[in-house]
């Protein structure tokens, strides 16, 4: 399923280690994966699959919404990934966000985000699967 894209795999590593707030995009998830280093006594960091927004200003007022105890951040990175969900594991990117947790001194938090992980993975099998049996997709040939 993996496509011939060139990223430049150090450079989203590093983004994942500086940034306050990244999604990510996905070509056959539809949710966004969205990681909020930002943390307290009471929240740690967040990663989670949210809805697409339908604009910048919605993905902020979302933001908002899920982390109303923290300002809101100067910016949100965003990183295109036009690989597969396993990928993102493969090339170290998964690691680098729980290594990012931990190193705050959110363990916890950071073995919690294999479930986060296994949704997206369940997502794109769910999404494959309906585009292999037609459901909700249609076809551009008639057999």
């Amino acid at each position: 399923m993996d496509n011939d894209f060139d990223l430049d795999h150090g450079q989203i590593i590093n983004t994942i280690r500086k940034a306050e707030v990244v999604t990510f995009r996905f070509v056959v998830v539809s949710e966004r994966l969205l990681f909020d280093t930002r943390s307290s006594e009471i929240d740690p960091p967040l990663v989670k699959l949210v809805p697409r927004a339908t604009s910048v200003a919605d993905r902020f007022r979302s933001l908002k919404q899920l982390r109303p105890r923290f300002k809101l951040p100067q910016k949100i990175s965003a990183v295109w990934w036009p690989k597969s969900i396993d990928s993102l594991v493969s090339h170290g990117v998964w690691d680098a966000i729980v290594e990012r947790v931990d190193s705050a001194g959110f363990a916890e938090a950071a073995r919690e985000y294999a479930g986060v992980l296994e949704e997206l993975r369940a997502s794109e099998r769910k999404e494959l699967h309906n585009a292999l049996t037609g459901d909700g997709y249609q076809s551009l040939w008639e057999r």
